[in-house]
């Protein structure tokens, strides 16, 4: 299948931009579109990692080559927590509370993908 090339050449592309942009440039001086695709580029990246940790589980424990649809859907939902923790840690907000939220927010996405995919 194709997407199974794909998603680890955009992950590596959105490392490799995200790299790029933290050696090059500073909070203060990126801009409100630098700040966009730094979480875009980091969303990519996590996406692609959590895929590839996922297709390397469910090869071990269910034996099963290639990922579902479906499956893609619960690494993009997972993807967003990172997002959301870094978010929180920006605004000083981070703590147990902080934490429990954005746990209770992902278990009740990958809980709608569950019913609704």
């Amino acid at each position: 299948m194709k997407h199974n090339r794909v998603i680890p050449i955009i992950s590596i592309a959105g490392l490799a931009a995200l790299a790029v942009m933290l050696i090059i440039t500073s909070p203060t001086e990126i801009g409100p579109l630098g700040v966009l695709l730094f979480f875009t580029t980091l969303y990519v990246t996590t996406f692609g990692i959590i895929t590839l940790i996922m297709g390397a589980f469910y090869r071990l424990a269910f034996k099963k080559e290639a990922l579902r649809g479906k499956d893609y859907l619960y690494s993009a939902v997972m993807a967003f927590g990172p997002i959301m923790i870094l978010m929180a840690r920006s605004f000083g907000a981070i703590n147990l509370w902080t934490v429990s939220l954005i746990l209770i927010f992902l278990l009740l996405a990958e809980f709608l993908v569950y019913k609704r995919a």
